[in-house]
């Protein structure tokens, strides 16, 4: 089996200062919004040789980065020109108790204002390759 190359691209791009189950949550929740909105980067279920399904995946990889609050903002701005479906994660989540109080938090702050801690993105390669510029590949 060879490696396919996708002519889009998923990625995450996160703050550097997280701490790793911070990393993990917020790169889990970011996903989640593409899977629904991207509906064509989830593949099929799963069967193993003994008939038993398992949800499907994405079809392709995720990339993840990251990188400076500055990187963040940067990356955010060109994914809003860029108009590729985003999700944002942003600091004020990680105080919140259910999805109610995670759609507030973010209603409450200016797009300008927003203290990001993670996005997430799916668009064509090339376009994606831009908007997370200045990010570095996560360990």
């Amino acid at each position: 089996m060879g490696r396919m190359r996708f002519s889009t691209k998923i990625a995450v791009v996160l703050r550097d200062d997280l701490l790793t189950w911070q990393r993990l949550n917020v790169t889990a929740f970011l996903v989640s919004g593409l899977g629904t909105a991207v509906p064509e980067v989830v593949g099929q279920p799963y069967l193993d040789a003994d008939e038993v399904a398992y949800l499907p995946m994405f079809r392709q990889p995720v990339m993840v980065f990251e990188g400076g609050g500055e990187v963040l903002a940067a990356a955010h701005g060109r994914a809003l020109r860029s108009a590729v479906p985003m999700s944002v994660f942003t600091s004020d989540l990680f105080a919140t108790g259910h999805d109610g109080a995670n759609r507030e938090a973010v209603r409450a702050v200016r797009t300008a204002d927003l203290d990001l801690v993670g996005l997430a993105v799916h668009g064509p390669r090339s376009g994606v390759d831009k908007i997370v510029k200045g990010a570095r590949m996560h360990p």
